[in-house]
């Protein structure tokens, strides 16, 4: 679970969101508004129109050095919504194939006058170099970096307990998996804790669990249905089937015996908890599919909550450099 150091550079002088590339250094203020502002968007689907005005031509870049169509659609589906303009950077038949930097990359890009990238990329650190070398003007946004941190998708996943929890200071959290590769966890939790939850709980084998977790303001567990007791929200992550081969672990089929989830494990958490992964699933590795797609499964909703999370993100920075047309 990597942590970077840096001066907060996603914020202007009077602390409005500028770049969104980590959880870390945000307030429960700042958080609050972004899920404030994805509920003025998550009624749109059900509209006619489903596209407001508010990145009228604006050109926003998805710059993905690392593939994921799940993240890379639902960007690319928020700036739509908004009424931008969207160019999708085919990495693999890219001038960077061909040996040209990063920031030569950047500079070509900002010349076609895109105002936003969205980045991921393999290495962490990624997103935090590129803001730091972007044009004034253009906002990053950070859809992943190698292990450090994914914020949309956290704010996705705390949109998405808001909406069927309200509000977070009650509620005890379980993270369950691959705390240590997860970038994904890493956000959750600096998310759930600076908007106040009561206790964030990871749960998973001491091979997948970062000696740092601690010092984050978890509590850890490495049993299971002792982790889950009285929970008001489980999110199982993505088993990456790559750590199968660096004898972290000793199966799939001993993995899910252990920390799979099924019906009769959640009996452990209260009754009305709700379950959540950030995709895609394993099936019958990190959970049953009686769980998945049972009553209450709310994964199918974290990814509809996420196209109005990106669209409010999207539309804080950009306001940040100037105004938006109305």
């Amino acid at each position: 679970m990597a942590r970077l150091e840096h001066n907060n550079i996603q914020l202007d002088s009077e602390g409005r969101l500028r770049h969104f590339l980590t959880i870390e250094g945000l307030g429960r203020d700042l958080l609050t508004r972004i899920l404030d502002t994805a509920e003025s968007f998550a009624a749109l689907p059900g509209r006619p129109v489903k596209k407001v005005p508010a990145l009228r031509g604006r050109v926003i870049t998805n710059l993905f050095f690392e593939t994921s169509t799940r993240t890379r659609t639902t960007f690319e589906l928020a700036a739509k919504r908004l009424s931008a303009d969207v160019l999708n950077f085919n990495v693999s038949t890219s001038a960077t194939a061909k040996g040209e930097t990063l920031l030569d990359t950047l500079r070509n890009i900002e010349a076609m006058h895109s105002e936003m990238f969205i980045v991921r990329h393999s290495q962490s650190g990624a997103a935090h170099f590129i803001a730091r070398h972007a044009a004034p003007g253009v906002s990053v946004i950070n859809a992943g970096d190698g292990r450090h941190a994914h914020p949309t998708q956290a704010m996705l996943d705390m949109f998405t307990i808001r909406r069927h929890k309200g509000d977070f200071a009650p509620l005890r959290v379980a993270i369950v998996g691959d705390i240590l590769h997860s970038r994904v966890a890493r956000s959750q939790i600096l998310a759930l804790n600076t908007l106040g939850v009561t206790e964030v709980r990871v749960i998973g084998p001491r091979t997948l669990i970062p000696t740092e977790a601690r010092a984050l303001g978890v509590h850890i567990f490495h049993d299971l249905d002792e982790g889950l007791r009285d929970v008001d929200v489980v999110i199982m992550l993505r088993l990456q089937k790559e750590r199968m081969d660096g004898a972290l672990l000793p199966s799939e089929e001993e993995y899910f015996r252990l920390y799979g989830l099924t019906n009769e494990r959640l009996e452990n958490a209260k009754p009305d908890a709700i379950v959540m992964h950030p995709g895609p699933i394993n099936r019958g590795v990190e959970m049953d599919s009686e769980v998945a797609d049972g009553p209450r499964s709310v994964i199918l909703r974290q990814v509809s909550y996420g196209i109005a999370v990106r669209m409010a993100v999207m539309s804080l920075c950009i306001q940040t450099h100037a105004e938006v047309p109305a």
